[in-house]
């Protein structure tokens, strides 16, 4: 806990943003944090909940220390906070940028106050650590022997690198990329995770002897049958990257992109040359699209807007989330709640409205009679239970609109690994086609093979491949040495 009455004597402040419309000049973060009193406010209002719930399985999947290191925020001992923040974290500085802070909604001093400002004191304490010389590399004294191989450089299988290194494996990281982090690379813009931090945080496993095997795709470049006999054990973290379609009239017109293949590129073009090479797709005087909500959607409406848009629209299937938390979810569950994002404030900011329609159908991609998208067709629904309790969609009649579309972004979610690595190892999968290894072993249907993350349990938080990354590498460790010496955290 933090001071005994700081929930009653501080307010909750949360970093500051730069303004919307300076910001959308650049693709640099926008946070701006508090001063290290006001900081040390902020954890001096973790209070004595009795049971904190923030780091059970209700709050921070890796199950953070929370009020421990709240308590040393709020004393100002920030080594401290740092050694009791990395025991479960590998990877502060992304949660602490990127993670939607379910510890938050778990908060006790949530129920009828503002909760505490947790994800900004972990950022702030990962970011001290690294102003203090602390975050260093840290080589492991012994090696077993061991190999083993991990595909895929996402937070799953960057946290499972890092712990079977620190165990005292050689540990092989394939990328199929030209830059490692997966995920953390090219799935989030860099307004929102700095790529130098990425590098940064990869630089320090490199030094710490994890191989990273870059432009190299298991499937198709390196053939993953040689992987399995060569190495010890392998680790397939190769995330949820089917993206899901939209198959209406239309749908093969130019101009309609997948969200990740316009972030993606939008990254690469920006890291390789401030996007002068023009290798990306841009949304430069286009009336964008964007299908879909999510955190997806709301990155393609900011990177949109940085590249110039002439004006964005995102269509979302579902109605507008509550205010406040409804009864089917209430505290400590993570609740879906209406939120204003980075993105959705911009284009308030530049086009004077939200850009979001909820409860609309896409039903048609309308063509300019050359081979590229002009316009969208939709209808209005609504949703309604049937007689076993099921929400049912209803088109509503005489609602159909068309909409202006120079650039159209389908941000669905995800359906799955791709099917190269599995299905030359002939791995079981479970229902939802996701690779199957239950959870607790992790291990597949072949005896050297393991999986986690995304690719196991399906699309999820950063947070969630996180833990995955970690509780897979205490399974391949006790499978090599018969038992681990790593850290575990189990919900």
């Amino acid at each position: 806990m933090g001071k005994p009455t700081g929930f009653m004597e501080y307010a909750r402040k949360g970093i500051v943003d730069r303004d919307p419309l300076d910001r959308i000049r650049d693709f640099e973060e926008f946070h701006i944090h508090l001063s290290e009193e006001e900081r040390r406010q902020q954890g001096a209002r973790c209070m004595d909940c009795g049971v904190p719930f923030c780091h059970t399985s209700y709050g921070c999947p890796i199950h953070n220390l929370i009020p421990e290191w709240n308590d040393l925020v709020y004393k100002g001992k920030w080594e401290e906070a740092f050694y009791r923040l990395k025991y479960t974290n590998n990877f502060p500085e992304f949660t602490g940028r990127v993670c939607p802070a379910p510890c938050e909604t778990a908060c006790v001093l949530g129920i009828n106050e503002p909760a505490v400002t947790i994800k900004d004191n972990e950022c702030t304490i990962i970011d001290r650590a690294y102003e203090m010389g602390l975050m260093v590399p840290r080589p492991p004294k012994v090696r077993t022997g061991k190999r083993v191989a991990v595909v895929g450089s996402g937070p799953a299988g960057l946290a499972a690198a890092d712990q079977l290194n620190q165990a005292g494996h050689q540990v092989t990281v394939f990328e199929r990329d030209d830059r490692p982090g997966g995920l953390l690379m090219y799935g989030i813009p860099n307004m929102k995770l700095d790529k130098g931090l990425v590098q940064r945080r990869i630089d320090i496993m490199v030094q710490e002897g994890v191989e990273i095997v870059t432009n190299a795709w298991v499937g198709r470049d390196v053939d993953p049958e040689k992987l399995v006999a060569e190495y010890d054990a392998v680790i397939l973290a190769i995330g949820s990257t089917r993206p899901r379609d939209l198959p209406v009239p239309g749908r093969d017109l130019k101009g309609i992109h997948f969200a990740m293949e316009f972030l993606k590129a939008n990254t690469k073009s920006l890291l390789d040359s401030n996007l002068s090479d023009g290798t990306y797709i841009s949304a430069k005087d286009k009336h964008v699209i964007v299908i879909g909500g999510g955190d997806t959607g709301n990155d393609c409406i900011g990177t949109s807007i940085r590249h110039g848009c002439a004006g964005v629209t995102n269509f979302e299937l579902l109605p507008k989330p509550p205010e406040e938390r409804e009864k089917a979810a209430p505290w400590p569950l993570y609740p879906r709640m209406f939120k204003v994002d980075y993105g959705h404030a911009e284009a308030i900011a530049k086009f004077g409205r939200d850009p979001r329609e909820y409860c609309i159908l896409t039903k048609e991609f309308i063509g300019d009679g050359r081979g590229h998208v002009k316009a969208v067709r939709t209808v209005r629904v609504e949703w309604e239970k049937d007689e076993q309790g099921r929400h049912v969609m209803k088109e509503i009649p005489d609602t159909e609109e068309i909409w202006k579309a120079d650039l159209v972004l389908l941000a669905l979610g995800f359906l799955g690994p791709e099917e190269d690595v599995p299905g030359i190892l002939g791995l079981e999968r479970d229902p939802r086609s996701n690779i199957a290894a239950p959870y607790g072993s992790f291990l597949t249907s072949h005896p050297k093979v393991f999986a986690a993350g995304d690719a196991r349990r399906g699309q999820s938080l950063v947070v969630w491949a996180i833990h995955e990354g970690r509780e897979a590498a205490y399974e391949v460790d006790r499978f090599l040495m018969g038992e681990s010496v790593l850290p575990r955290m189990r919900p």
